[in-house]
């Protein structure tokens, strides 16, 4: 579950970053838009209404006025004459609504009945202050000849803003040369409300204050356009920015390429796609076995140089539809388009073949097969599957022909057989669940013991008896076979002393030192140490090196070597004729026992005599070099004749015994002492 909500909280990470902040910017610039739109259009609506209701104001106390001096009657005149000499169209009606006179042009729509203008939505409402701290309503109607003005469902006078806004655009612009003039009625009470004063009202807007209007909305247009261009860079540094972050995350810095992340994410999307359930794909680790040396060798420029020439080469392997990045220092990953498991493991071979002419170096190939799902791949965990992918190429065995291996369940097994071994190898050496099991070394000549060698085997309360070959590889590859090689030396050395303590005849015992433990400068105290400890004599413990081990550093085995024996320590080599430069070997190395490998004694009957040949000039080199032999895994009676004739010193192997545990061993030596009284 853990695990799950980790992978999604990967991938929300991954989209985000994908995605930046660019629907946040699309929204600001349109919502940037309309608003712009907006304010501009309010802005002129505001301008018109200030514009009409100061007209309105002004026009209404002026015909208050007059409307005082009508009520008085001034200079005797007729009342009329007030309103006819200030150039007004006006209606005067008494109580009963009717026209008692009229002036100028009668275009009031008085039938109507406007009672206000409100400014709530597109209403305009107002109010006179009437100077004691009050103010009055306007009864307002509207002109017969104006468009801007007409009554609503409620009876309301209502502005048509968008004509009257239509207008002003269209006159600041040029379309409209003469002055906007807005006419509306305005209604006064006279003579105490006994008569009531109907007159027109015409509110002008000049080209002067359309001027103004169209600085300020230059000026205002002019902020937006800054605005919306400052919006703009920000947009695209960020995507920028955006880019390059991208860049850095998704690519890796030594071969300029994708990198892991960027797999990771990509295969995951590509195996979830629906399109791609119905299809069975290979998750892939490929190896560059060797690459830290490669570098040592040359330099880390060159390791780096290698590195692309590999990515180039791969990616030149994959189809468009499969997928290839560096996943880490000597490993690429791969997404490979997979029909069944034969055909992977070709194809594998095949992109080896190719990598391995690019410089002849090693490539190891470790493949997971996701199969073809029913539905839709909801629940694919690439991480997970790519440690398989890596299971299968960490099995891979460096001095194995095999280059390439697929997980199933055989490697399952192996993988979690080395997890059991490592898990319980600490509590193993503790409890001294490894035992010291020896096989015996015999004369040929005299069939008399003369030695014995070590071996280990593991008595696991869980697993029951194991052999060597069952834990030994893994305690190699994870360094644990230093202290399995103490371990041995340690318990060995202990049976000798108790030995003797009882007054036994010991003889020799030899134990394999692993060529790991070379790279430490005082193995030779370690081991002097450690028998010295148990109190056993150092002449009868024998150190065993392999063959391999004397292809390491020789200077420092030669130093070792050289120590082991001033410390009174015999050093032998096991296992001579498996490799190649055993012969160079024995040149330098101040040996005292030569063993021969077993495989000299196994094979055809066609190879008899030349095994022989062989195997007759070996034992007279140690003689001529001052050396003990020992013949291993010799089994047929013919065999012991022979190594009798040619002067063989000891003989190990099954015909005369079996590795055997100490007790049994103790018994065999109190035999061959019995016989020696």
């Amino acid at each position: 579950m853990a695990t799950d909500k980790n992978r999604r909280r990967k991938r929300k990470k991954y989209f985000n970053l994908r995605k930046g902040n660019a629907w946040v910017s699309t929204f600001l610039f349109l919502g940037l838009s309309m608003l712009s739109v907006a304010f501009s259009l309010l802005f002129l609506l505001v301008f018109s209404l200030i514009v009409i209701d100061s007209g309105i104001r002004n026009e209404y106390e002026a015909k208050s006025l007059l409307a005082e001096l009508y009520d008085e009657g001034v200079s005797g005149e007729e009342p009329y004459l007030v309103f006819d000499k200030a150039g007004m169209d006006y209606i005067i009606k008494d109580s009963d609504g009717s026209i008692l006179h009229a002036a100028g042009g009668n275009t009031c729509r008085e039938d109507m009945g406007f009672t206000s203008l409100e400014l709530s939505g597109n209403i305009l409402s107002m109010h006179i202050n009437v100077g004691n701290g009050s103010e009055v309503p306007i009864q307002l109607y509207s002109d017969t000849e104006n468009d801007l003005f007409y009554a609503d469902d409620e009876g309301e006078l209502t502005v048509d803003f968008l004509r009257l806004e239509n207008k002003m655009i269209r006159s600041m612009f040029g379309k409209q040369s003469d002055p906007l003039r807005f006419p509306v009625w305005e209604e006064i009470k006279l003579h105490g409300g006994e008569q009531t004063l109907l007159f027109k009202t015409v509110i002008t807007l000049k080209n002067s204050s359309l001027a103004m209007i169209a600085i300020l909305l230059a000026v205002m247009v002019l902020l937006i356009v800054l605005i919306f261009i400052a919006m703009l860079i920000h947009a695209v540094n960020s995507a920028i920015n955006r880019n390059r972050i991208h860049q850095l995350l998704f690519t890796d810095i030594h071969i300029k390429g994708h990198n892991w992340m960027w797999f990771l994410f990509n295969a995951e999307q590509m195996l979830q796609k629906r399109l791609n359930a119905k299809k069975s794909y290979a998750l892939v680790d490929v190896q560059f076995v060797g690459y830290r040396r490669f570098c040592v060798c040359h330099s880390v420029d060159d390791g780096e140089a290698r590195l692309q020439e590999i990515y180039k080469c791969l990616t030149r392997l994959v189809s468009k539809k499969e997928i290839c990045a560096h996943s880490a220092e000597d490993s690429f990953s791969l997404l490979l388009d997979c029909d069944n498991a034969d055909n992977l493991r070709k194809r594998l071979n095949y992109i080896l073949f190719e990598l391995e002419h690019i410089g002849n170096n090693t490539f190891h190939a470790g493949a997971y097969i996701i199969p073809a799902a029913e539905k839709r791949r909801l629940d694919v965990d690439v991480e997970r599957d790519y440690n398989c992918a890596c299971a299968a190429c960490a099995s891979l065995d460096g001095s194995d022909e095999t280059r390439a291996a697929v997980y199933d369940d055989k490697l399952v097994e192996e993988q979690r057989w080395v997890d059991i071994v490592e898990n319980a190898q600490q509590k193993a050496v503790d409890n001294e669940e490894f035992l010291v099991y020896y096989q015996p070394k015999y004369d040929p000549q005299t069939s008399v013991l003369r030695g014995a060698e070590a071996l280990i085997r593991w008595q696991s309360p869980e697993y029951g008896f194991l052999p060597p070959y069952k834990f030994i590889p893994i305690f190699e590859k994870n360094g644990f076979i230093t202290s399995i090689d103490h371990y041995m030396i340690t318990h060995a050395a202990r049976d000798q002393k108790r030995w003797l303590d009882e007054g036994r005849r010991c003889v020799p015992i030899s134990v394999n030192v692993s060529r790991a433990h070379f790279i430490e400068s005082d193995l030779a105290e370690q081991i002097r140490d450690m028998v010295d400890k148990e109190g056993t004599p150092r002449e009868l413990i024998e150190i065993e090196l392999t063959e391999s081990a004397f292809f390491d550093d020789k200077k420092a085995m030669l130093e070792t070597i050289s120590r082991l024996k001033s410390y009174g320590f015999a050093v032998s080599m096991d296992d001579f004729g498996s490799g190649y430069s055993s012969l160079n070997s024995l040149k330098d190395m101040p040996l005292d026992v030569l063993k021969l490998d077993a495989e000299f004694f196994r094979g055809e009957a066609a190879d008899t005599k030349r095994a022989e040949i062989v195997v007759s000039e070996a034992i007279k080199l140690a003689k001529s070099l001052h050396m003990r032999t020992v013949a291993e895994g010799v089994e047929a009676r013919n065999q012991v004749d022979f190594l009798a004739s040619q002067g063989c010193d000891m003989i190990q192997g099954y015909y005369f015994a079996k590795p055997m545990p100490a007790e049994e061993f103790l018994q065999r030596m109190i035999a061959v002492t019995s016989e020696v009284a």
